[in-house]
């Protein structure tokens, strides 16, 4: 009865492992999903518990290591912006007086309106054209394109 259970264990640790990783980001489960289907090929042609559990951390620390490098390319590279944080470097123009004594202006960035700041403290006049250096909650750090390079 004992070697039924593992079978089932095994097989339903797979399993449940499996369908996980597809939920999950970075092959995580994935590793112990082979670790644990090869634990359940044992388990089912009659091999004892402690081969089994020897198979399952060796296929898993294996799986793991080769995994490890699909992993490590997936993070090459520049990582995409997401989110408002994908403006930074863009250009924009302003439609509001930029006064960053007071804390007030817009500026425009192809179809949104942004709230704007200064990151020096000189105004700027609406219709200028600036570059986003940065965004601080809902609002653009922005300075004038041809001050971009200082």
């Amino acid at each position: 009865m004992e070697d039924e259970i593992w079978r089932w264990l095994w097989t339903g640790l797979a399993v449940v492992m499996g369908i996980g990783e597809m939920f999950t980001a970075g092959f995580f489960l994935l590793p112990f999903a082979v670790g644990a289907a090869a634990s359940a090929i044992l388990a089912w042609v009659g091999a004892n518990v402690l081969a089994q559990w020897l198979v399952f951390f060796g296929v898993s620390l294996v799986s793991l290591v080769y995994l490890r490098r699909f992993i490590d390319r997936q993070d090459e590279g520049e990582q995409p912006r997401i989110g408002a944080n994908r403006w930074v470097g863009s250009t924009g123009i302003v439609t509001v007086d930029i006064d960053p004594i007071r804390g007030t202006g817009m500026v425009r960035i192809d179809q949104e309106e942004w709230r704007a700041g200064s990151s020096t403290d000189t105004p700027i006049a609406a219709g200028t054209v600036v570059t986003v250096t940065d965004v601080r909650g809902t609002r653009m750090v922005v300075v004038p394109t041809q001050e971009r390079g200082n």
